[in-house]
């Protein structure tokens, strides 16, 4: 088994963030992770590759996403790209930028969703990227450190926004946990890790906190985001890129393993959601992880 590299990222404790803006032609940086938060910007590197998690998607002419800190891999890489100018702007900064004396105060609340979403990865659409462009830009050259810390809280506020930022690994895979939700949603969602390769129902599902099946459907999109069917199919599907990347298991197996009750369904499904087949999803990340 290989391991993704382990960045040690450049803040020092006396550091609130920073930030490094780079030009290149290529993408040369492997498959990694670190403890601290990242928010990425990149310009003209429409074709290129994103990985995060288990996601894997090619990016148009910008790209903006948030790493929300530790155990998330991620990586850009060259893919279909053929700029000789690509631009990155990297923001990085510990989750002590951010204490809980702080998200829990009213006017934060919809930054500390942002960041506890972006456990997962969190990428923003054009319309915020572009409303966020000259913050961004701003950010660089502006050399008073402190209101340098007032536009940078002016962008996370920006982006904490954005109401069609979208999650990109699923929750199996990154091993996330969200820090604020129910104990009925965190039994919920307990027994789905514990059974997933089993049949959920949803019958079985409302039986288990004692409400109606019509109830607890929408109790759980409340609570998670998501149906309960779409819910099971992404930790099926995360626990499969797991066995994937981690694993010599065969496709067959895998297939099996994960809950799904054949292998032509479970490729459909894994191509659907992963933009790649099985095979093709086990060669990619294969090929970006290295040995360290």
């Amino acid at each position: 088994m290989t391991d993704v590299l382990k960045e040690i990222t450049p803040l020092s404790e006396k550091d609130l963030f920073y930030i490094v803006e780079r030009h290149k032609s290529e993408f040369t940086y492997p498959l990694h992770e670190h403890r601290d938060f990242e928010l990425n910007f990149v310009e003209h590197a429409a074709g290129a590759q994103r990985v995060v998690g288990d996601s894997m998607e090619e990016i148009g002419e910008f790209d903006l996403v948030l790493i929300g800190g530790e155990g998330l891999q991620h990586a850009w890489q060259q893919g279909k790209c053929t700029s000789k100018d690509i631009r990155e702007i990297t923001i990085q900064f510990s989750a002590d930028l951010f204490p809980e004396s702080l998200l829990s105060k009213n006017q934060f609340s919809s930054i500390r969703r942002m960041l506890e979403r972006s456990s997962l990865g969190l990428s923003f659409p054009m319309e915020t990227i572009m409303d966020a462009y000259t913050t961004i830009n701003g950010l660089v050259g502006m050399q008073e450190p402190f209101y340098q810390y007032v536009q940078f809280m002016v962008l996370m506020y920006k982006l904490s926004l954005s109401e069609n930022s979208k999650v990109l690994a699923s929750s199996s895979f990154a091993r996330s946990e969200t820090k604020e939700e129910s104990d009925l949603v965190r039994m919920a969602k307990q027994y789905i890790y514990d059974h997933f390769k089993e049949d959920v129902s949803l019958t079985a599902m409302a039986d288990l906190v004692g409400m109606s099946p019509s109830a607890f459907s929408r109790f759980f999109k409340n609570g998670t985001g998501s149906t309960l069917s779409d819910y099971v199919i992404d930790i099926r599907l995360g626990n499969a890129a797991h066995l994937l990347v981690d694993t010599p298991m065969s496709v067959s197996d895998i297939c099996y393993e994960c809950g799904f009750n054949n292998q032509s369904n479970f490729n459909r499904i894994f191509k659907a959601k992963r933009g790649q087949t099985p095979r093709e999803f086990r060669a990619a990340f294969k090929k970006n992880r290295t040995i360290v």
